[in-house]
């Protein structure tokens, strides 16, 4: 692996998405990672807020667990409804896909000092609300930047390397946290406005240093990037892989619930809470990079559903009656940054597989906003769940869910003759090119 740019190194694809030479193995671009550094610094900001919310919501202002799981639906699931938007907005016009990113991270960004004015249920979830919305614009364009920088066969790797520097955010994010916490007097309010102060950085460093343009000259005026949403929607691959998506995501427990499960099991103290993501960050950092250049060799789709498996895994240690081992925490969480490191940035490498590069973005948002709306689902469902039958109960059912939607995924993601992804033994059964025909 090694730093370079994509339209004139040698082994790299150029900006039609061309594969490397034979025999040369691909590079990963040096947009991939100026774009891992834009998320590695949005993600020490989100994550500082993320580690401390479910202790402020629950401890702090007495939420019930059904109120944290709508507050929490809408923390995750408000993005799916403007993911299309931003993915399509993307598609259109030279230079979009940075530009609906750079409006996605900068609304982020103005929500972070917002937490500082607003204590109330309500207004807590505006503007979370808001800045979900932001990360739903930039999703989809950010990723649709990453696919088109880089060669068809090196998309899990690219990926990789980019959710490791996310993740590498996401360790740093809770451990500064945790330090505002112990060290400031503001305390809650210390943190949100480090927050913000931070996700500002990340906004200067896409304009400044992420190309305009990552994709072939003249690609937007193409006849499928005119193409209804519609039409993207219903390619094969597509509706698949969103099916697929929708499935595994309705039975997928959101982090927040899985960390308040293990402060209960474990009887952690208020203090030691935010440390909770830093074992599934690193996991997640660990395996990313192997784990996707696995996806690239052996097939994205096979281990999109491995992943899930590991989460099934970490359903059944926190079910378990271990007790207060600290062996529970280890495992659980190495099980669950392990499912991210299988999942996440693979599902954008198999959508991305799936269309032509003038639709990138809309293609990966339909696929992302399938996932995000059922997980908002299930973080409803689960929070009405526990405040019903308890919190044991609760994660058994969401773990027999989870059985059967991985059993029926494994069905609709049977090789049929379509492409899976460039470079790996699924890739071998068809000859199809991903650009595919005009829409």
């Amino acid at each position: 692996m090694y730093l370079a740019d994509s339209r004139t190194a040698p082994g790299v694809p150029d900006t039609a998405g061309r594969s490397p030479s034979p025999g040369r193995r691909a590079a990963v671009p040096a947009t991939v990672f100026t774009l891992g550094t834009v998320s590695l610094v949005t993600d020490i900001s989100s994550e500082m807020v993320t580690a401390v919310l479910p202790l402020y919501l629950v401890a702090e202002l007495g939420l019930s667990p059904l109120g944290f799981g709508l507050l929490d639906g809408i923390h995750n699931g408000v993005g799916a409804l403007v993911r299309l938007a931003g993915g399509r907005f993307a598609d259109r016009g030279p230079g979009g896909h940075k530009a609906v990113a750079a409006v996605g991270y900068g609304l982020s960004a103005l929500c972070k000092p917002l937490l500082l004015f607003a204590h109330g249920v309500p207004l807590i979830g505006a503007v979370l609300a808001a800045d979900r919305t932001g990360k739903g614009l930039r999703t989809a364009p950010r990723d649709a930047m990453i696919s088109l920088a880089c060669a068809p066969s090196a998309r899990g790797r690219a990926f990789g390397v980019h959710r490791a520097m996310d993740t590498a955010g996401a360790l740093i994010g809770p451990l500064i946290a945790f330090l505002v916490l112990r060290a400031a007097a503001g305390g809650y309010d210390a943190v949100f406005t480090v927050s913000g102060c931070t996700a500002v950085l990340g906004v200067l460093i896409l304009l400044l240093f992420v190309p305009g343009c990552t994709a072939s000259p003249g690609h937007h005026s193409a006849p499928e990037g005119r193409a209804p949403l519609r039409a993207v929607a219903r390619r094969p691959e597509v509706r698949r892989l969103t099916a697929c998506a929708v499935l595994l995501g309705l039975a997928t427990v959101s982090d927040s619930f899985l960390y308040l499960t293990l402060q209960r099991r474990l009887d952690l103290s208020e203090a030691w809470f935010p440390l909770l993501p830093l074992g599934t960050a690193g996991a997640f950092l660990l395996l990313a990079v192997p784990l996707g250049a696995v996806a690239d060799r052996f097939g994205r789709r096979r281990l999109f559903l491995c992943g899930h498996l590991a989460l099934l895994g970490a359903y059944g240690v926190l079910a378990a009656p271990l007790g207060g081992s600290p062996a529970l925490l280890c495992l659980a969480l190495a099980l669950h940054g392990s499912f991210y490191a299988a999942t996440d940035g693979v599902l954008a490498a198999a959508a991305a597989d799936a269309v032509p590069e003038a639709v990138r973005g809309s293609g990966l948002a339909v696929v992302q906003t399938g996932q995000a709306a059922a997980r908002f689902a299930c973080s409803i469902a689960f929070g009405a769940a526990w405040a019903a039958w308890g919190d044991r109960t609760a994660l058994e059912a969401a773990a027999a869910g989870l059985a059967v939607s991985a059993a029926v995924s494994a069905l609709l993601l049977r090789p049929s003759g379509s492409p899976e992804n460039a470079g790996s033994p699924e890739d071998a059964q068809s000859t199809k090119s991903t650009k595919g025909p005009a829409l």
